[in-house]
C-alpha cells in the first residue's frame, strides 16, 4: 500500500513540476537556466532520484521514509501553489 500512494505522490510531484516549468513564471527568467533545456532535465532527473529512493526504502521495510516523501510532497504543492498562482 505504501509502494501505491508514494507513486501516486510522484505522479502528482512530476505534474507539479511540469506545470511550474511550463508557467513562464518570471521567477523563472531571472534563473541562469541551463542551455538546451538541461535545467529541466536535471529538475526532473532529480525528482525521480527522490521518488526512486522513496519507493526503495518503503519496498524494504523503512516507512518513515515514505512519510518523509509525503512531507516533501506537500511542500512542493504548496510552492507549486504560490508559483502558479503568481502569490511569489
Amino acid at each position: 500500500m505504501a509502494i501505491f500512494i508514494i507513486t501516486l505522490l510522484g505522479i502528482g510531484n512530476f505534474a507539479l513540476n511540469r506545470a511550474v516549468l511550463e508557467s513562464q513564471h518570471p521567477l523563472f527568467g531571472r534563473e541562469a537556466w541551463l542551455p538546451g533545456g538541461l535545467g529541466v532535465r536535471i529538475s526532473f532527473a532529480s525528482e525521480f532520484l527522490l521518488l526512486l529512493a522513496a519507493l526503495w526504502f518503503a519496498a524494504n521495510g523503512s516507512p518513515e521514509l515514505g512519510w518523509a516523501y509525503f512531507a516533501y510532497s506537500l511542500f512542493n504543492a504548496t510552492a507549486a501553489w504560490l508559483i502558479l498562482t503568481r502569490r511569489v
